[in-house]
């Protein structure tokens, strides 16, 4: 069952333009995201996930290959802008396990360069996803929007952002975070 498409903001994935280059995340936000005030993040009580797949304990070591696969996925499925600094963004949420997730929610935060300092938050969503059956998809197309002031803000950090997305269920809660060059 691939998901439905709920409200304005993004289930995986984020993007933005920052001047003449467009910002493009890994993944995010939901309904409720906005550039307003960030809603409460939980703790990941799992590994944390770098932007290439790999895995950090939390003390920055990299996990080894024969770690498993985390039990969540993000795919990006499309970008459409939507005006200078806006973008419509496609994308899906996988469940990895063998079993269902229930009590799914995802919370995403952008940050203008290559930090997590509160007063560089540029965007926050969050979106609950509800159940989702082992090895089912959730999709969904949200939109993303900055205001000249947050897109300023990122162009002056030389065009990085920093993505935290964290998916929460009733089993585990684990994080992944993505910085990316968007100029």
């Amino acid at each position: 069952m691939n998901g439905k498409l709920i409200g304005g903001l993004a289930v995986v994935v984020l993007v933005a333009p920052v001047g003449a280059g467009a910002l493009a995340t890994g993944f995010g936000p939901a309904p409720g995201g906005d550039s307003g005030t960030p809603a409460p993040t939980p703790v990941s009580t799992g590994t944390v996930y770098d932007g290439d797949g790999g895995g950090s304990d939390g003390g920055g070591s990299d996990t080894t290959a024969t770690q498993a696969p985390p039990p969540f996925d993000f795919t990006i499925d499309s970008i459409e802008k939507c005006g200078q600094t806006c973008r419509d963004v496609t994308a899906t949420l996988s469940n990895q396990q063998s079993t269902a997730a229930s009590g799914v929610t995802v919370y995403t935060q952008i940050y203008a360069g290559n930090t997590t300092d509160s007063d560089d938050r540029v965007w926050s969503g969050t979106e609950d996803v509800g159940a989702l059956a082992a090895n089912d998809s959730y999709t969904s197309t949200n939109r993303v929007e900055l205001s000249l002031t947050e897109a300023n803000k990122v162009q002056n950090n030389d065009g990085w952002i920093t993505i935290v997305t964290t998916v929460e269920s009733d089993d585990t809660t684990i994080t992944f975070t993505e910085r990316r060059d968007v100029a």
